[in-house]
């Protein structure tokens, strides 16, 4: 399928509605160049997209195009064996909103053989979203690498404690979200060391490190989650 093709496909899909993109607004999206279209309808259309023998050169148009919604479709089609570092400092360079920034790193980048090397090198980034790329890939490798070890992962706490006094809202609420999911998504030595960490973070004199803490430790300390652990 050709690029022309897709983005008429996507002009099909999009609402263009100033209220809907009104709503995007509200929850802190960048709509200078969103046509609204729905998470679930991406992903749909993705998923016949991934088919193609041509969706890595797709992808790379569609972010080129710089469509808000075209830049998560790139995301979710373009094949990670064919990502270059290259294209990962291209693209996280580019992210200019939340939504993107996060469907791009858990569908793709944190599939590509530099997630790790990237994870722990945004994460030590100035730029906002590029920071919070670091965090969102550190999220996404705890929950679909089921095979790692547990070194990178403790490595990725120390992380989350030593940027805990980021006060940035997207910065501070991905590496909240990091240590959290570290923490309850793996094994009891990580949710051990994460609820640990947690605490370490709380005696930080800085109100967004107490307030990382807190939220991290009020779900962890929930009886499921502790259960999860304990039964096994």
């Amino acid at each position: 399928m050709i690029y022309s093709e897709v983005v008429a496909e996507l002009e099909k899909l999009a609402s263009h509605n100033p209220k809907d993109l009104a709503g995007m607004a509200r929850f802190g999206i960048n709509v200078d160049k969103a046509w609204v279209i729905s998470i679930p309808k991406l992903r749909k259309y993705a998923k016949e997209l991934r088919k193609e023998p041509n969706r890595h050169e797709l992808a790379l148009e569609l972010w080129d195009s710089e469509i808000h919604e075209a830049r998560i479709l790139a995301g979710l089609i373009d094949n990670p064996k064919k990502v270059t570092e290259i294209q990962l400092e291209k693209w996280v360079s580019g992210f200019d909103s939340w939504d993107v920034c996060d469907q791009v790193c858990s569908a793709l980048f944190d599939k590509t053989e530099f997630a790790y090397q990237k994870a722990e090198e945004w994460s030590g980034r100035p730029e906002e979203f590029v920071k919070r790329a670091g965090f969102v890939v550190m999220c996404a490798l705890s929950v679909h690498d089921k095979k790692a070890p547990d070194a990178p992962f403790e490595k990725f706490l120390e992380i989350c404690k030593r940027e805990a006094a980021d006060e940035r809202n997207f910065v501070r609420k991905a590496a909240n979200w990091a240590l959290r999911s570290i923490a309850k998504s793996r094994n009891i030595n990580l949710y051990e060391k994460g609820l640990k960490t947690a605490y370490e973070i709380q005696e930080v004199d800085n109100k967004t490190a107490r307030w990382i803490a807190n939220d991290a430790i009020r779900e962890l300390e929930m009886d499921y989650i502790r259960k999860r652990f304990l039964q096994k």
